[in-house]
């Protein structure tokens, strides 16, 4: 497929591919793309033409690293692991451009000594979390919503309806429970009974450790997602 575009000022990723990564109709990708350049997000690129897997010629949107991060993050964030790993398969092909004078010299020199800085930052930011992380995956035992919930420091009301957008759990009767694929992965237990004092039968979904763990990741990139697109 004829979508990635390599020029001398920078290695582009077309609306296409993204709309392959992320399991998406492109059409619908594109609409994403001039939304968030209408809003500022990000740059709004020419359109381009290239042919695509079936030899039509069709309309894509070339898009830099960072703007390509950004769409990912608003159109389907669990994604991003695909993205990345294409982008450093794409950059490995491209391989290092020798500068040609002393001032190119300097100038990746300073590139290279600021992308470190960003890392190191980066890792400083990450420690607290992975520290966090370990301490609810040592738990024990199934937890509830809002355990959960206190546990990631997460607003109860937007914590619930992250799930319901994400189809990860859903009002029934008067009881949340998870959806049946992510019981079968063993994210969720319900737990029935039947109450002593009135006979009432009930049901309650509880998170599991392996939920825990699970959702904690998906709230991260959610929050994340969400910054990028507020930036």
């Amino acid at each position: 497929m004829n979508v990635l575009m390599n020029t001398a000022a920078a290695l582009t990723m077309s609306s296409l591919e993204i709309s392959d990564l992320v399991e998406s109709r492109h059409d619908n990708v594109k609409v994403t793309i001039e939304r968030l350049a209408a809003r500022g997000v990000i740059q709004l690129p020419a359109l381009q033409e290239v042919r695509n897997h079936i030899g039509q010629i069709v309309s894509v949107y070339p898009l830099e690293k960072r703007d390509s991060y950004v769409v990912v993050a608003q159109l389907s964030p669990e994604f991003t692991a695909r993205l990345v790993d294409r982008w450093q398969e794409l950059e490995a092909k491209q391989g290092p451009v020798l500068p040609q004078t002393m001032a190119q010299a300097l100038r990746l020199a300073a590139e290279q000594a600021e992308h470190i800085e960003v890392q190191e930052a980066q890792l400083r930011e990450a420690a607290p979390k992975v520290e966090y992380v370990d301490r609810y995956v040592a738990a024990n035992g199934a937890k509830g919503f809002r355990q959960v919930a206190k546990l990631l420091n997460a607003n109860e009301p937007d914590f619930r309806l992250f799930q319901q957008e994400k189809k990860i759990m859903y009002r029934l009767g008067n009881e949340w429970t998870a959806y049946q694929n992510h019981i079968d992965a063993g994210r969720f237990v319900v737990k029935t009974g039947v109450a002593t004092r009135n006979e009432h039968a009930f049901s309650t979904t509880k998170f599991t450790p392996k939920g825990v763990e699970w959702i904690a990741g998906e709230w991260a990139k959610h929050q994340v997602a969400q910054k990028v697109v507020a930036a």
